[in-house]
């Protein structure tokens, strides 16, 4: 397969001019109110310029109660709809389609942002300085629910080509997936069917309230081990939502050329793992530590129909482009301060980069 050929969404026929997929990235460059600033929609708009298929937001929570820090962008208010629409309008105009990332932080949205009790499946306390998060109510498990379909409501009215719904990275639908965050004894809780009860009733409601041709995706996790998130879990869970009828499954594999964790080096890898229990047809996405051309290659081969990446998106927006170069190899970092902002990162953004080790001139080292 070749990363720089169009490809179509099988359900919805949406075409995509390649098979590129710029992952959600948090930036905190959103507004106080979760509006999207003008800094965050020129750093989209740049990789759209850039020739990316498809273009995520960072992850964007569906309730106020939901947010998980500073510079957040927000989907939860109508008065957020003139920025989605903003961006809608410019990555249509540049042939990216686009994404929105929807999700609630749950126990991870700390209580001093929100000013009230996190919630979560059950009451959990990862003891990492945040309040503990109080066990949900019924009708707090449907009113987040239904603010997940409002959400995708807004995204669509604004002209967003689709929504990923966001059950990965341990936040509130990974911790209704948990055996060790979910031990309700009600109908949300207990086995498979029951802890991915949430995500299933969110991608129905989503579905209802959006029209046919609205892109659902929905990424996951394969594994998170604190949770109680099992490989064995999740390639269940992806046979299942084959029946949701979503536009594609996206796996967070961290590394994409490993297999699950504690396996030998020479078992099949997360992405293969997934493939061979999905139907030939259905999309299937992956993303993690993808950088050059022969990465891109390596993971198509293992299965993937489109290749999401981070970083190397952060670093070099023209990434896609570079692809038609099968010997692509674009420069590692460290980046300069100076790089990072000529490419469209503002201060903030290039601040928050300086957490990931190594990946700044003079940021975090990469043996701390």
């Amino acid at each position: 397969m070749d990363p720089t050929e169009e490809w179509f969404f099988p359900r919805v026929g949406n075409r995509i001019r390649n098979r590129t997929v710029l992952a959600a990235l948090t930036n905190k460059q959103s507004n106080d109110d979760g509006t999207l600033s003008d800094e965050e929609i020129n750093f989209l708009l740049r990789r759209g310029q850039g020739g990316f298929g498809i273009v995520t937001t960072a992850a964007s929570h569906v309730m106020e109660n939901g947010q998980g820090w500073l510079g957040e962008m927000g989907v939860w208010g109508d008065h957020q709809i003139p920025g989605l629409t903003k961006l809608a309008k410019g990555l249509r105009n540049q042939g990216a389609l686009s994404l929105v990332q929807i999700f609630h932080g749950g126990m991870r949205a700390p209580a001093d942002l929100i000013g009230t009790t996190p919630i979560s499946a059950s009451y959990n306390d990862e003891k990492n300085g945040n309040d503990p998060a109080r066990e949900m109510t019924e009708d707090e498990i449907q009113n987040a629910i239904d603010a997940f379909a409002s959400a995708a409501e807004r995204c669509e009215k604004a002209g967003i080509d689709g929504v990923e719904i966001h059950g990965a990275h341990g936040y509130l639908i990974a911790q209704f997936l948990g055996t060790v965050t979910n031990r309700r004894t009600d109908s949300w809780g207990g086995d498979l069917t029951g802890r991915s009860r949430f995500l299933m009733r969110i991608i129905e409601e989503v579905k209802k309230r959006t029209s046919p041709s609205f892109v659902v995706v929905v990424r996951i996790s394969p594994e998170i081990q604190n949770l109680g998130i099992t490989l064995e879990d999740s390639l269940e869970l992806a046979k299942r939502l084959i029946e949701t009828e979503i536009d594609a499954l996206h796996i967070s594999c961290w590394d994409v050329f490993k297999g699950p964790e504690g396996a030998s080096v020479d078992s099949p890898t997360l992405t293969r793992r997934f493939r061979e229990v999905l139907p030939n047809e259905f999309p299937l996405i992956s993303t993690g530590s993808i950088w050059t051309s022969n990465d891109v290659r390596f993971v198509m081969n293992e299965g993937a129909d489109l290749v999401g990446v981070g970083r190397v998106g952060i670093a070099h927006p023209d990434w896609p482009l570079g692809l038609q170069d099968p010997d692509y190899s674009p420069n590692p970092p460290p980046f300069t301060t100076q790089h990072l902002e000529s490419v469209s990162l503002s201060p903030v953004f290039v601040e928050y980069m300086h957490r990931y080790r190594g990946f700044v001139v003079g940021g975090r080292p990469i043996d701390d």
